[in-house]
């Protein structure tokens, strides 16, 4: 796939317009330039590639090479950099951003040439799960820092004190968390500081709703992880489900980020208001010329041409596949699920064959990873926190009797080479520990092992408590279902396709909230656009 992207990255790159390459991560659009730099330099033309910390000199350099490989955020960011910085210049031109070039010597210039052809590599990741993230620039407002603040720290101390039902409710449909009369009251009557008094109650009904959310929904080294910033002081940095990496940069909306910031008792970054904003889907729209290139489109054909007007070719293998699927598992607890995968590493691991087991999140790698240590198994563990030792990990991954715990960063772009003995022991055999959101990110998973018509050997693991059946299915009969778990100690594989459906309606239910998001946006832009606004730069109200 990395080769075949020269291609026509080659031929869109003679019109002098330059051609982009967008990726899932810095680390894959490095390797990937580097690998092709050869081929590229045969052929005459230049390759640039664009890193989080380059500064505005190294990124102009970049895109003015004939071929830029950089990932999605970081082309949606150089683009409103540079609307903003053409607007504070008064030189904002109609539509096409950038016609003119640049600005002569005086002030700064914008470092984008125009966006001519992009090839979008892991299409359906960020053309598809990506398709909601809107890249947003903050402008900050200071005159009620403070009070925001310490309301935020009120908050999280006050939340664990609410009783569910009691308190608050959940409403199983749209997940919104709602005092009752009763949750209002206690509100009024807990102690507060003098800065948080002035707060209106309206608004600390919501911070205490907020806080509750955040207490009882976003779980450290499962949706986040903390670690020391560039600054060295503490920050909470995404980790992205889709993924499994850190989302560095990027923060949850509607003053979330700030409320688990107050939980984990470190600094809060007060929100931000908006200076420019763009969703993923609206900057690949603005690209004349759009293509992309995945082994798990196929699913999603219908939405990529319905939203990008791109029709999906199906290439076929270059060898045979020949990867054995094993029934799958379902257990009625998490820990007795955990206990089977332990038990099967054990088998295969005798043998001689390398396992990957793939987790949802790093905190379900790290108990993995404990598990296996008190069976005696040696192991690597690769997560979000650990990306530097990514690509030496992964190049063990295919050794004889190697065991490698991972989260979804391992099923994506990486090329797991087997050792030759290790082919005629039956190739590498992966583990599923649970159903993802889409049933793409599993076979991204899957497609790890039987490579280039290799062998190799997937289960999928279940258990009736996993959120898979909580998201399809609503709380109610999630909870039932974990109720027979717990009666039926022991494995209960009928129920196995019970899972394969609650996957498809909460795919369903992805799809259709893109749809929504689509239609608003462009509701929104063109009516921004009648009253003269810049749909980037305006907020609507």
């Amino acid at each position: 796939k990395t080769l075949t992207a020269t291609l026509p990255l080659y031929l869109h790159s003679l019109s002098g317009k330059g051609a982009h390459l967008a990726t899932v991560n810095d680390y894959l659009a490095k390797r990937d330039a580097e690998w092709m730099r050869p081929l590229f330099e045969l052929l005459g033309v230049s390759v640039g590639v664009i890193q989080t910390p380059d500064d505005q000199g190294q990124r102009r350099q970049s895109y003015s090479a004939a071929i830029t490989y950089g990932t999605a955020k970081e082309f949606g960011f150089d683009f409103l950099r540079d609307r903003l910085l053409l607007r504070a210049q008064n030189r904002l031109q109609t539509e096409v951003l950038g016609d003119g070039g640049g600005f002569g010597q005086e002030g700064d210039a914008i470092v984008m040439r125009g966006m001519h052809y992009c090839l979008v590599d892991e299409a359906d990741s960020i053309l598809i799960d990506e398709a909601r993230t809107p890249l947003i620039i903050g402008s900050i407002e200071d005159n009620v820092r403070d009070q925001i603040v310490q309301t935020y720290r009120w908050a999280a101390l006050q939340a664990p004190h609410f009783v569910l039902d009691d308190h608050f409710e959940i409403d199983g449909e749209t997940k919104r968390y709602e005092l009752t009369a009763r949750g209002r009251q206690k509100v009024r009557s807990l102690p507060k500081e003098d800065l948080v008094r002035t707060i209106g109650l309206v608004d600390l009904y919501e911070f205490i709703e907020r806080a509750i959310k955040v207490h009882r929904e976003f779980i450290l080294n499962r949706q986040y992880v903390v670690r020391p910033g560039q600054k060295g002081i503490d920050e909470i940095v995404i980790v992205d489900e889709f993924t499994g990496r850190l989302a560095e940069g990027r923060k949850w909306r509607d003053g979330i980020h700030q409320a688990i910031e107050a939980k984990e008792g470190i600094e809060i970054s007060v929100p931000t208001g908006q200076a420019a904003r763009i969703t993923i889907q609206d900057l690949f729209l603005r690209y004349p010329h759009l293509a992309g290139m995945t082994g798990t489109a196929a699913s999603s054909a219908g939405e990529l041409k319905k939203i990008y007007r791109t029709p999906v070719v199906r290439v076929p293998t270059n060898r045979p596949p020949r990867r054995q699927q094993l029934p799958d598992r379902v257990y009625g607890t998490a820990e007795e699920k955990f206990a089977g995968i332990v038990r099967e590493v054990v088998e295969v691991h005798a043998i001689g064959r390398p396992v990957l087991i793939g987790t949802r999140s790093i905190d379900k790698s790290e108990i993995l990873s404990r598990m296996l240590d008190a069976s005696g198994i040696p192991h690597e563990v690769l997560n979000a926190n650990k990306v530097a030792e990514e690509a030496e990990i992964v190049g063990r991954a295919g050794l004889r009797g190697k065991v490698t715990v991972a989260t979804n960063m391992a099923g994506r772009g990486t090329d797991i080479k087997l050792e030759n003995v290790v082919e005629q022991l039956g190739g590498m055999h992966v583990i599923c520990t649970e159903l993802h959101d889409a049933a793409r990110i599993d076979r991204q998973l899957i497609g790890r092992c039987g490579r280039q018509g290799d062998q190799g050997s997937y289960r999928q693991y279940l258990s009736l408590d996993d959120d898979i059946l909580k998201n399809g299915f609503g709380v109610d009969r999630s909870e039932k279902l974990k109720a027979k778990g717990l009666a039926n100690p022991g494995s209960v594989d009928a129920y196995a396709p019970l899972f394969r459906k609650a996957q498809k309606r909460v795919e369903r239910k992805h799809f259709r909230d893109r749809m929504v998001l689509l239609h608003h946006e462009k509701e929104r832009k063109k009516m921004q656009r009648e009253i003269g606004q810049d749909p980037y730069l305006d907020t609507p109200d």
